[in-house]
């Protein structure tokens, strides 16, 4: 829930589960509604969730639904959510407009955009180090740039998000992992270009992130580098 001294507008809810988030959106489809899918783990999260307090405030016609993305997983595939922070606009059950990342202004923009009242405003979009993707690549050229992004450092973890502010609970688990761990390792964030992900489930046949690389070469996403773990084989993978 928003982290505010003061008391929760009547039209901010937090989703219990799946009926109670059913009936809410039901109970009036001319409404707008704004869905908040967060994470407790996530810094950028917290800061949102005052946002989408505010927000609540200043528009009190529209219903403002916060959804802890893990604890309600069902409703955030539904959404096709990937990561956290995110937000879905709906009037009804249909999209007006969806937003990724700890964006205040484009939030901002869209709730004033598809409900009537004041327009609040926020800080400036938060601070990203990726660097923009070439304007365009062709396949070749983006195999070859994939190749090196995967040979950067001995280990490369693709993550959502970074090892300081995770995206997903995947990502975040799997780079706490490494750390223990005493890894050395580099990583990108995969949400900030969508050529890179695409490109990397073809390259590595792996559909899903994280994948983490050693050597130039995927050893696998959560799962599989915590069983390696468990066994020692991760070790020797390291010290190859």
């Amino acid at each position: 829930m928003a982290s505010s001294s003061s008391p929760s507008p009547p039209n901010l809810i937090t989703v219990t589960d799946a009926p109670h988030f059913q009936a809410l959106l039901s109970a009036d489809l001319s409404r707008v509604s704004l869905l908040n899918f967060w994470a407790p783990w996530a810094a950028p999260c917290a800061q949102m969730n005052v946002v989408v307090a505010e927000l609540a405030k200043k528009h009190p016609g529209i219903l403002a639904l916060n959804v802890e993305a893990e604890a309600q997983a069902d409703i955030a595939e539904s959404f096709d959510v990937e990561a956290v922070p995110s937000f879905v606009v709906l009037r009804g059950h249909t999209l007006l407009a969806r937003i990724s990342g700890a964006d205040a202004p484009a939030l901002t923009q869209a709730i004033a955009t598809h409900a009537a009242g004041p327009v609040p405003t926020f800080a400036p979009k938060a601070h990203t180090d990726a660097a923009p993707p070439p304007a365009s690549e062709t396949p070749a050229e983006l195999d070859a740039r994939l190749r090196r992004l995967m040979t950067q450092s001995k280990v490369v973890l693709f993550m959502k998000g970074t090892p300081a502010e995770p995206r997903c609970g995947f990502s975040r688990k799997i780079a706490a992992l490494l750390k223990e761990q005493g890894v050395q390792f580099s990583s990108f964030d995969i949400l900030q270009d969508d050529d890179v992900r695409q490109g990397l489930k073809k390259l590595n046949d792996w559909p899903t992130f994280p994948q983490l690389i050693v050597n130039g070469e995927l050893v696998g996403g959560l799962d599989i580098v915590q069983e390696m773990v468990d066994s020692g084989e991760f070790t020797e993978v390291l010290s190859m």
